[in-house]
Formats: C-alpha cells, sequence, structure tokens
C-alpha cells in the first residue's frame, strides 16, 4: 500500500469501533493518550510520520527520522512522511494536531542522532517527550505494532474531535435558544469581539472582522468581497493584492484592499503596499491596513501623501476595532446580521486557519454574553 492507502486504512480501523484499542499494554495506552490530549501537538504529528514510515518501509528505525543520521533505516521525517502526508490527513479530517510540520518545532529540528530514551530532549512538557520517545522504542524493538499504534492515536484524535464538534453543536444551540432575549447592543458586540481577538491564536480574525462586515450589507454598499485566500498564502502565490479584496457588485476590478497587521504599520509596509498597488493594470480606490496594535501618526501621515501620485489611490491605517465599533454604529440595525456573519465565516474557516478552541470560545463567550445581557 501506499501511504496514503495505509493512513486510510487505518482510518477504518480506528473509525470501525472507537472503543477498542489496538495497543497491548495499558501503560502505552496511557502514554497514547497523554500525547493526544497533550496541548502540544508536535509529538503526536511526529509519532504519526514516524509510524507511517514504518508501515511504508519496514526496514526503517521509527526512532531515526532524520536523514542527517545518515544510516541505511534512516528516513525523512519531516519531507517524506509529515508534510508530505500527514498534513492533508489532518486537515481533511479535522483531526486536532498542529497545521503544520512536527519537525521545525525547536525542540525537533536539527537533530542528527536517533531519537532513543536516552536523548534528553529540552521541551515542556518533559514527560510528553519521554512518552513520544518511550513508544517509538516500543515499536522499533518490536513490543508494539506501528499499525496497532498509529491506530490507536487516530482513534483518541476522532474522539477528541467529535468531542469538541458536539460542544460546537451544544454551544450554537443554546445560543439559538436565546434568540428572543433583547439583541446585544454595538458596544456588546465589540467588547465580545475584542475578547475573541485577545484568544490565542487568533491572527486570522481580523480578516473575517471586516469581510463579516462587507457581507452584512452587501445589499445596501452594492459591494462585495472576493473569496478569501488561506491564512498562510502569500500574496505572491495567491495573486492577491491584500487580505480582504472588495470589488462592485457584478464587476471582479479589486477597488478597495485590506491588509491586516498584528503589529504597528511601519513605513516599510506602507512602501510595500506602494509596490503592490503600481503593479497593478487598474487604479485601487482605497488601500487600508487595519491593525490590532497602536498606530503611529508619523507613519499615517506619511501614507496620505501618495493620493496624487498614484492618480487617486488613497491610503489609510484603521484601528481594528475602531472600524468595527464605527461600522456598527453606522449600520446599527444591521448589527445582529453582522454577528451571524461573523460566526458563520468564522465556522466556516478550515481548522488549520481557526481551530476549533478558538471556534469553541467564542461560541462560549457570545453564550456568556446573551445570558448576561
Amino acid at each position: 500500500m501506499t501511504p496514503n492507502e495505509w493512513l486510510e486504512h487505518t482510518l477504518g480501523i480506528a473509525t470501525a469501533d472507537l472503543t477498542h484499542r489496538a495497543v497491548q499494554s495499558l501503560e502505552n495506552r496511557a502514554r497514547v493518550d497523554r500525547v493526544c490530549q497533550s496541548p502540544n501537538r508536535a509529538c503526536v504529528r511526529l509519532l504519526m510520520a514516524c509510524f507511517l514510515a514504518k508501515l511504508d518501509r519496514p526496514e526503517i528505525d521509527p526512532r531515526k527520522p532524520y536523514t542527517e543520521i545518515g544510516t541505511p533505516d534512516s528516513f525523512s521525517g519531516r519531507n517524506g512522511y509529515d508534510e508530505q502526508f500527514i498534513t492533508r490527513f489532518v486537515s481533511t479530517h479535522r483531526l486536532p494536531c498542529n497545521s503544520t510540520t512536527a519537525f521545525l518545532t525547536p525542540v525537533l529540528r536539527n537533530i542528527n542522532r536517533a531519537l532513543t530514551l536516552d536523548v534528553q530532549l529540552i521541551g515542556r512538557p518533559r514527560l510528553l517527550y519521554v512518552d513520544m520517545q518511550f513508544l517509538l522504542a516500543e515499536v522499533a524493538e518490536g513490543r508494539e505494532l506501528a499499525q496497532d499504534v498509529l491506530a490507536d492515536i487516530v482513534r483518541v484524535l476522532i474522539q477528541i474531535r467529535d468531542e469538541r464538534l458536539a460542544r460546537l453543536d451544544q454551544l450554537q444551540s443554546e445560543i439559538r435558544a436565546g434568540a428572543d432575549a433583547l439583541p446585544l447592543s454595538s458596544e456588546a458586540i465589540v467588547t465580545l469581539i475584542r475578547q475573541h481577538l485577545d484568544c490565542k491564536r487568533s491572527s486570522r480574525l481580523p480578516v473575517l472582522i471586516v469581510a463579516a462586515a462587507y457581507q452584512a450589507v452587501a445589499d445596501r454598499l452594492g459591494e462585495r468581497f472576493l473569496p478569501l485566500h488561506g491564512h498562510n498564502a502569500a500574496d505572491e502565490q495567491t495573486g492577491a493584492s491584500g487580505d480582504v479584496e472588495i470589488t462592485l457588485e457584478n464587476d471582479d476590478h479589486v477597488r478597495t484592499v485590506y491588509e491586516m497587521k498584528q503589529k504597528a504599520v511601519t513605513l516599510d509596509d506602507v512602501d510595500r503596499a506602494l509596490q503592490k498597488v503600481a503593479g497593478i493594470e487598474e487604479r485601487i480606490d482605497n488601500y487600508i491596513f487595519i491593525t490590532t496594535d497602536r498606530i503611529d501618526p508619523a507613519v499615517v501621515e506619511y501614507a496620505t501623501t501618495f493620493y496624487e501620485a498614484t492618480g487617486g489611490t488613497e491610503f489609510a491605517i484603521l484601528d481594528c476595532l475602531g472600524f468595527l465599533r464605527h461600522f456598527l454604529h453606522l449600520f446599527h440595525r444591521n448589527r445582529g446580521k453582522y454577528l451571524e456573519d461573523y460566526q458563520s465565516l468564522m465556522l466556516d474557516e478550515p481548522d488549520s486557519a481557526i481551530g476549533l478552541p478558538l471556534k469553541e470560545a467564542f461560541l462560549a463567550l457570545r453564550r456568556a454574553a446573551v445570558t448576561e445581557g
């Protein structure tokens, strides 16, 4: 079987009976549980890559996922298996793992020796890395089968995923149950979004804050946003002018561009935006930076000097929550639709862009806002 076929075969084994455990040792089952349930998801991806490699090439040692080791039984864990096969698998099945390779995390990169138990990996929690090394040793030394451990890992990840999805459904049901309550005020919605922005791994949210605004009043503005590109995709790769591109209805020409920053906008950022605008055949009306950091008045002043030089493109720098607050008060009667559109866009994002914990956090915050309001 190919590596992809091995993964789908393993998925079939895991889903056939989610209560069955293939790993023989109770201690090893506990190790699998701890690795899968840890907030640090690097180790579970490494284990999946190494055990997939063992299934694909039985002659290799799963403790040697680095070509720098240079022995016949070593292999490329990162390029050969993690990035090439595991990434697609965990994304397709929405498994609660890191969206990127384990082998670029500080603890697991730049290693040129086998991950045997005598190697002390300086990572936290310490027990997590010991569990990982122990499971690698168990398979390498024949006390457990790679297929069994991989099946149990997938089985536990599916259980975690399903519990979280059930929690999302429950929270949405509770929010719908309170639909008859007084709608949240504009300021309450701003507070809710600010709390969501304060959560971990929220860098995608400013894109959705702006996109939801245009979606909520599209029929009144006569403008719409083009399909959003992937969270980690560079503009050079996608051909996009920025993070959110706005066009007129029935017109694909980009009129307004939004670029999101989680840091203060700099003079260099403005210069790069100028280069982008210069490379676009048809003139853009507005190039707007949205930042969650402070705004430097000197940079704002610098950005306003290019209107005539660009033939009519205005550059602006706006505070993210300031943008939202003004929008909600300007379109006060659309504030409920805005909140629904933001929630829908957020829940529809792939887990690699907005993880299940961040989705759950918003629903929990919204439920609390409705209940306490």
